[in-house]
């Protein structure tokens, strides 16, 4: 038999727990000295009918106050179906709880008091069974006896909620009419609505139509654990996200982008052909490949996108309100990081479904908002895939959980802009972390942007008095800046390094990780190296977004720059005191496309550099 997960929710007295154990009752399902206690309880408490709610609420505090407070999970089968609920609260305090509860669910029962119609807790709950994706939602209106089951009652109801549900992305609704004090339309028929022809709520949850799992193309197989049993074994551990993959496919590795092969798939049973969404299986792979935790195989040509900003739908579920800029703890599949909200676009009321603004965010709100992580993440939308486009918030002094989130967006203009880990060799057992206090929150403060401007050109051609002079203009206007320059890290960070080719390229590669770091702090950061090569400058470039790196030629020929020689070096290199001298006895690879070329033979330093700040106030950098 298969098995359908269904929530029901509602305000506040709306009979969701009453609903559950009639279903249990009536289907035979609850053992008899279960229901012989249920009846001594409801005996004592002077009801005159069993009451069916005590079957679900096993609280002592929900059987006193006679609510719903946490979800509740009840497990029955009849010939045709297994069934899982989960019996969320109703009480608005307890929203939160509706979330985790409906989650996983393949249909949601909202309820709806017949005498009370459609409250403001039942447009929420279906807003969230919407955002949730949840495909079949069954408005199920309740205490029919208590309004002589009256037809117009009913209508009335399911022509409001039909205007409300119209702005929700709800596929399949179905409204009954039902009682389930007295069992009216549960499981069997009722003869006091023969207006009604439609299904019973029993025959609708064994016959609803369960689809197959959502997603099974995006192949995702978030890794949890490295298995290690012996040196001739490794296998990476986690359950199929989404999609199948066979032995023998090609899959990429991510954030590396490693490209390798499933050799086998492994399980406690055996080894397996394929292995499909929802399968928890280890995969072994043809090629060695550092992979760890958090750490993501995916199709070659199928990945989700690997980003820092997104738009999620946010249900705030802690007490504490949202603080915008603060960073809280991210969890997603098995990657974890950090993140802060930059920016609630708007909050939903969920009387009108109007959007409201909103500069923060109280317990049950929900809101559109834009989120920065300080890490890449692997993000798919949240419709896409469920799993990939969900995760939740954690307050990092608390450790509560405060938000549960859904991707509606990945922010492409994003995805170039991101800080990587550094490319070539890696240290061993290192992980990358993002910046505490990301770019945009800097670069915000700071009222410019970030850039990399990059001097290039001959020993003497002008290089470092520019820079000095660019520097010096920034500061008086009050941009932060930072000035890296040749010498100065020769006399330290490269103190290590001689001139040959392969230490030059070196030299430029420390240079760029360090420009990096300064740019992710927010600064203008200025480089004037003599940087010969053009393989070197291209991985500098690499580095840094698109836009925001300027490569300025100091183009100078050599003649002048011999004249110059403010160091006498090229008198030296010349008397063949010093080997591998650009320019002398070491080539130097004029760039092909750069964004600033400077004559300084000809041209003064202070015009110069009044270009450049024309060129980054033009580009809207400053």
């Amino acid at each position: 038999m298969d098995l359908l997960r269904f929530t029901t929710a509602g305000s506040v007295d709306d009979g969701k727990s009453t609903l559950i154990g009639r279903l249990l009752y009536d289907s035979k399902s609850i053992f008899e000295d279960r229901l012989e206690a249920i009846e001594r309880t409801s005996k004592a408490s002077g009801e005159t009918e069993v009451n069916l709610a005590l079957l679900t609420d096993g609280l002592r505090a929900e059987r006193e106050q006679k609510i719903t407070i946490d979800v509740a999970y009840h497990y029955f089968a009849t010939p045709q179906r297994k069934f899982i609920i989960a019996d969320t609260p109703g009480h608005t305090q307890y929203t939160r709880n509706m979330v985790t509860g409906a989650s996983t669910a393949d249909l949601a029962i909202v309820l709806i008091d017949a005498q009370k119609g459609v409250l403001v807790q039942s447009r929420r709950h279906a807003f969230i069974a919407s955002l949730l994706q949840i495909p079949h939602l069954v408005v199920a209106i309740n205490k029919m006896d208590s309004v002589d089951y009256d037809e117009k009652v009913f209508d009335l109801i399911m022509e409001e909620f039909t205007q409300f549900s119209a702005k929700l992305d709800m596929p399949d609704i179905v409204f009954i009419p039902i009682s389930a004090l007295k069992g009216d339309n549960i499981v069997q028929r009722s003869t006091l609505m023969p207006w009604y022809d439609g299904p019973t709520l029993l025959y609708l949850l064994e016959h609803v139509h369960v689809e197959p799992y959502k997603n099974l193309i995006d192949f995702r197989f978030p890794v949890q654990y490295v298995v290690r049993p012996h040196q001739q074994f490794r296998g990476f551990a986690g359950r199929v996200s989404s999609g199948a993959i066979r032995v023998g496919e090609p899959v990429k590795v991510l954030p590396s982008g490693k490209h390798s092969a499933v050799k086998s798939i492994v399980t406690y049973d055996g080894e397996l052909e394929e292995a499909r969404a929802g399968d928890s299986v280890v995969l072994t792979l043809e090629d060695e490949i550092d992979i760890s935790r958090g750490d993501m195989l995916v199709r070659v040509h199928n990945t989700p996108v690997i980003g820092r900003q997104v738009d999620a739908y946010l249900c705030w579920m802690d007490e504490t309100p949202m603080e915008p800029g603060r960073l809280y703890e991210l969890w997603q599949t098995t990657h974890t990081g950090r993140a802060s909200i930059g920016e609630v676009r708007y909050k939903m009321d969920m009387e009108t479904m109007h959007r409201l603004p909103s500069g923060s965010l109280q317990l049950n709100d929900i809101a559109l908002v834009s989120l920065q992580t300080t890490m890449p993440f692997f993000w798919d939308t949240y419709r896409q895939n469920q799993h990939t486009g969900s995760f939740i918030l954690i307050d990092p002094d608390t450790h509560n959980t405060v938000a549960a989130g859904m991707v509606r967006q990945v922010n492409k203009e994003s995805i170039a802009d991101l800080p990587q880990a550094p490319a070539g060799k890696k240290s061993v057992d290192v992980v990358w972390e993002g910046c505490n206090i990301n770019r945009a929150r800097r670069e915000s403060r700071n009222g410019h942007q970030a850039a990399v401007i990059w001097f290039t050109g001959l020993s003497g051609s002008g290089k470092s008095t520019i820079g000095r002079l660019l520097e010096q203009q920034l500061f008086d206007r009050g941009i932060q800046t930072m000035l890296l320059d040749g010498d100065h890290l020769r006399h330290g960070l490269c103190n290590d390094l001689g001139f040959s080719e392969a230490d030059r390229s070196e030299n430029i590669r420390r240079a760029a990780e360090v420009a990096r770091l300064f740019y992710e702090q927010g600064n203008i950061v200025i480089c004037t190296f003599i940087s010969p090569f053009a393989k070197d400058r291209q991985q500098v470039r690499e580095l840094i977004p698109e836009g925001r790196f300027l490569e300025v030629w100091a183009n100078c020929d050599l003649d002048t720059a011999i004249a110059r020689d403010p160091k006498g070096l090229y008198a030296r290199a010349l008397r063949g005191e010093i080997a591998h001298f650009t320019g002398i006895n070491s080539p130097y690879e004029p760039p092909e496309n750069p964004e600033i070329t400077l004559h300084t033979a000809t041209q003064d330093s202070e015009a110069a550099a009044q270009r450049i700040i024309e060129k980054l106030t033009a580009l809207g950098i400053i």
